[in-house]
C-alpha cells in the first residue's frame, strides 16, 4: 500500500466531512465548528503505535490549553499505523488510559472513526456502519463541554444514531460509492490547488 502524504489525509478527511458528516447531517454539531475554523486536522505519519499513543498525549494536552474558540476539536488521523480495525479498536482502551493519565478525564473525550468501521452486532459489509467510516483511521478529539451543550441544544441527541441509520439504508452502497467519488474528486482538486492554510 503506497504511503499516504500528510497533505492528501487532511485533503480528503476534510473533503469526507463536507461531504458525508455535514452533507447527509451525521452530526447536526459539525457544521458550526468547520465553518468557524474551529477543526484541527492533525497527522502522525508514523507507523509506530507507541509514537501515534505520543504525539495522541500532545495533541490531548494542547487542546485542553487552547481557547475552544480558537480550536473546538481535534481529528487525529493516522494513516500509517493501525489500519486493521481489530488492532484500532484494542487501542483505543490506551487512548481512554491516557486521558487518565494526564487528567483530562472529565474535559476530553475520544470518538473513533475507521475505514473498517463496525458496530458491535453487525457484519463488516452492513450500510450502517459507513457514519463512522472515516477515508482513514482517526482519532476525534471532543471537549466535554462542548459535547454537554451540543446535547442540550438537540432535543432528542439519541435519535440521532436511529435517523443516521435511515440515511444510510436510504443512501445504499451504491450512493455511499457515489458519495466517496465525490469526496475523493474535492480532495485531488484541493491538492492541485495547493495548501488551504488553515488546519
Amino acid at each position: 500500500m503506497p504511503a499516504v502524504s500528510a497533505q492528501q489525509a487532511v485533503a480528503e478527511t476534510r473533503a469526507w466531512l463536507e461531504h458525508a458528516v455535514i452533507g447527509l447531517n451525521l452530526c447536526p454539531f459539525a457544521k458550526a465548528v468547520h465553518v468557524r475554523g474551529q477543526v484541527r486536522f492533525a497527522v502522525c505519519e508514523s507507523p509506530e503505535p507507541e509514537a501515534l499513543l505520543q504525539q495522541l498525549a500532545d495533541e490531548m494536552q494542547a487542546l485542553a490549553a487552547t481557547d475552544p474558540a480558537e480550536t473546538d476539536t481535534c481529528l487525529l488521523i493516522h494513516p500509517a499505523v493501525l489500519t486493521d480495525f481489530d488492532d484500532y479498536n484494542q487501542f483505543l482502551d490506551a487512548a481512554d488510559a491516557l486521558l487518565e493519565d494526564l487528567g483530562l478525564e472529565g474535559v476530553l473525550q475520544v470518538a473513533s472513526f475507521h475505514p473498517q468501521y463496525r458496530f458491535e452486532g453487525t457484519e463488516p459489509g452492513d450500510i450502517e456502519n459507513a457514519t463512522n467510516q472515516s477515508p482513514y483511521p482517526m482519532l476525534h478529539l471532543l471537549r466535554e463541554e462542548s459535547i454537554d451543550r451540543a446535547v442540550a441544544a438537540f432535543p432528542e441527541p439519541e435519535a440521532i444514531f436511529e435517523v443516521n441509520q435511515r440515511t444510510l439504508a436510504d443512501l445504499g452502497h451504491d450512493g455511499w460509492e457515489a458519495l466517496r467519488a465525490r469526496w475523493e474528486a474535492d480532495a485531488r482538486t484541493s491538492i492541485a490547488a495547493g495548501p488551504s492554510g488553515h488546519d
